[in-house]
């Protein structure tokens, strides 16, 4: 794990580390392997904070809340200002410190685990740009502060599990402020227009012509926007749609798999069959049955 900054704590900070006993059962433990804090504190004001590292093992986030700080790493070199949350991926050379008027106040913690990337990625981060303009956010400080909690844990495993929950929950939460404010800044690209004109065509069919049409935008410029909006590639996304409309039929009618294909603009219900069992992991008959029972 990288070292966390040595900084001398003012009676109002806050400095973690999991001890290593705990950390190897957190790091065998199926229900936290996946991403976990490795150490985390609160720097309020923190005047002479400042770390360099040549060498980064693990993941690091901080959220700036107040105050004014700066950012080296991976070719950026830019001011760090209240509501940023910067995110440095392990591998990363970086350096980063408080300014020396408005010194910042900092939330921070390291964090490890098998799809820490896939998270990392969904915050929005890029290389090019590690900072995130998050915003002033009540919900996200109180989220660390939860985890911060987790100094009176002790070796409760239980309470080290939520706390690698909680570090999961941190970062879904910020990629997903980080898609809302996209979709806003898209003004021009109405997503739930186009979602709007899937739902109307689920009995049919719709070509990615169609839908880049609504838009007002050419097929490459309208699947890369949606898809990063989304999360969906929007073919595939109309196809999740009808499959979820398929098992909603399943659910609550008495419709042969055919009758439901063909309200679905399927013709071929074995066609539909295998697209239902590609989405939803079971075929339309063993759906219902499972459901039923």
């Amino acid at each position: 794990m990288s070292s966390p900054s040595r900084w001398p704590l003012n009676p109002e900070a806050l400095r973690l580390i999991v001890p290593k006993s705990q950390l190897d059962k957190i790091a065998r433990s199926p229900l936290s392997q996946g991403c976990y804090p490795l150490a985390m504190g609160f720097y309020p004001n923190a005047v002479g904070h400042s770390v360099e590292r040549n060498q980064h093992d693990d993941h690091l986030l901080i959220y700036c809340v107040e105050g004014r700080g700066h950012l080296t790493s991976m070719g950026f070199d830019g001011p760090v200002r209240a509501g940023d949350v910067v995110i440095l991926p392990s591998g990363n050379a970086h350096a980063y410190r408080a300014l020396k008027r408005q010194a910042w106040t900092i939330y921070w913690f390291h964090f490890a685990g098998s799809f820490c990337q896939e998270l990392i990625h969904r915050t929005g981060y890029s290389p090019a740009a590690p900072i995130i303009k998050h915003g002033v956010d009540p919900q996200l400080t109180a989220d660390i502060r939860r985890l911060l909690g987790l100094r009176k844990a002790g070796l409760n495993l239980t309470a080290w599990q939520q706390g690698a929950a909680l570090t999961q929950q941190i970062l879904l939460h910020i990629g997903l402020q980080h898609r809302l404010a996209s979709r806003q800044s898209h003004r021009s690209f109405d997503v739930e227009a186009v979602q709007s004109l899937m739902q109307a065509r689920l009995s049919d069919d719709v070509s990615l012509d169609a839908l880049a049409a609504a838009a007002n935008l050419s097929k490459y410029h309208f699947s890369n926007k949606y898809k990063k909006l989304t999360g969906h590639a929007p073919i595939q996304h109309f196809i999740e749609m009808k499959m979820e409309r398929a098992c909603y039929l399943l659910d609550t009618s008495e419709d042969s798999i055919k009758s439901i294909a063909g309200s679905l603009g399927y013709e071929d219900p074995l066609y539909f069959s295998r697209q239902f069992q590609k989405t939803i992991g079971l075929s339309p008959s063993a759906y219902r049955e499972q459901h039923k029972a």
